[in-house]
């Protein structure tokens, strides 16, 4: 063996090999840096990745309700569905009713309605209306002799408001003919145009007639079967049952005028039994049995449903009913002054109709008043009127 051989390694391989381990050692620790970065990356993803799914579901309710809504509207039974109008061939329509034409106002001083005023002489007879002095109810115009569609003061109050007058019992002639040219009396009355039975239809009623018109409605009444809680009271703004039954003058004081048109509709009590002027004292009242306070009073005749038995009380003589009908013209008499005043009261363009809702009886036939009887004189009343300036 030679020197040379046994000579020992020389130390510079040792760096080297160092400097190898090194760069080995970087090189892994790169990789090993490189792949936390990217597990970094794919777990960060991965959070955005769950919060968008998160979202996604938060929504989702949203969509899969509307989605409901959607289904559920698809599948509505047929049951539901209204069907479609089925169209009638024109030959089976049914023809269309005529419309009832438009009340027109007649020409004037501006173009106004008349003021309508009906008095109601309550049981005034035709021949104790004609008999007493009142010059100031015959400046409206010509009385007439007409007759009641009733017997007594409810029924004929109800037929007078349906807007028929106590009619004049003409001969030969249809009752529709008739009861049309009675109606177009009312274009005079009211100062219309056009007024037919056909206006009225289908309330049949005339106050509520009158409404539609413009009117302000009204009635001031003295008897007490046409109070305020009967079916009389329908269609007035106003209605009144007086404190006195014979007080035509207190109806005045109540009366006003202006703006729109009125219509007042007056029930007078002083031609009734007991025919009192107001400033007479009730103790000065005449009293008939059977008669005074009749509807107050029926109750007290019955018992267990059976009326009692009484003795039959003689019957008036005909110088008491002379009395009576005596006391009745002068009550018209009275009743000419005021309704003087009521001409004061009023206001231009306004109508007034003066008539009675029945007659009275005073003996003949062995009658005396009014109600379940029928006679002429029961039916026969007054009639006149006109317009005031």
């Amino acid at each position: 063996m030679t020197a040379s051989s046994k000579r020992p390694k020389t130390s510079t391989s040792k760096p080297a090999a160092k400097k190898k381990t090194a760069a080995k050692k970087k090189t892994a620790a790169k990789k090993k840096t490189t792949a936390k970065k990217t597990a970094a990356k794919k777990k960060t993803a991965a959070k955005k990745k769950t919060t968008a799914k998160k979202s996604a579901a938060k929504k989702l309710p949203a969509k899969k309700t509307a989605a409901k809504k959607k289904t559920a509207a698809k599948k509505l039974p047929a049951a539901k569905k209204l069907p479609a109008a089925k169209k009638l061939p024109a030959k089976k329509k049914p023809p269309k009713a005529a419309a009832a034409p438009a009340v027109k106002r007649a020409s004037g001083v501006g173009d106004d309605l008349n003021n309508f005023i009906i008095v109601i002489l309550d049981s005034c007879r035709y021949d104790s209306f004609m008999t007493a002095k009142n010059p100031i109810m015959r400046k409206l115009g010509e009385v007439e002799r007409r007759w009641s569609y009733a017997s007594w003061t409810a029924p004929s109050h109800y037929n007078l408001l349906t807007g028929l007058m106590p009619h004049r019992s003409p001969s030969n002639v249809y009752a529709s003919e008739y009861y049309k040219k009675d109606f177009l009396k009312y274009n005079e009355r009211l100062g219309t145009k056009d007024m037919s039975f056909r206006s009225l239809i289908p309330s049949l009623y005339f106050p509520l007639y009158l409404q539609k018109l413009g009117y302000r409605t009204c009635a001031r009444v003295s008897l007490p079967v046409l109070n305020p809680k009967t079916m009389i009271n329908h269609g007035f703004d106003s209605f009144r049952l007086m404190q006195k039954h014979n007080d035509m003058a207190a109806m005045l004081d109540d009366m006003r005028f202006g703006g729109r048109p009125s219509f007042w509709l007056l029930n007078v009590g002083e031609t009734h039994y007991p025919y009192a002027l107001p400033s007479e004292p009730q103790n000065d009242w005449p009293r008939i049995s059977g008669v005074h306070g009749v509807f107050k009073h029926l109750d007290d005749h019955v018992v267990g449903g059976k009326l009692k038995e009484s003795e039959p009380e003689r019957f008036f003589d005909q110088e008491k009913l002379d009395r009576l009908r005596a006391r009745q013209i002068e009550t018209i008499d009275y009743l000419d002054s005021v309704i003087e005043r009521l001409y004061d009261t009023v206001p231009k363009n306004t109508w007034i109709t003066i008539t009675a809702d029945h007659g009275e009886l005073f003996g003949e036939g062995g009658y005396f008043g009014h109600g379940p009887i029928n006679h002429e004189k029961v039916f026969e009343v007054p009639f006149v009127e006109g317009k005031l300036r």
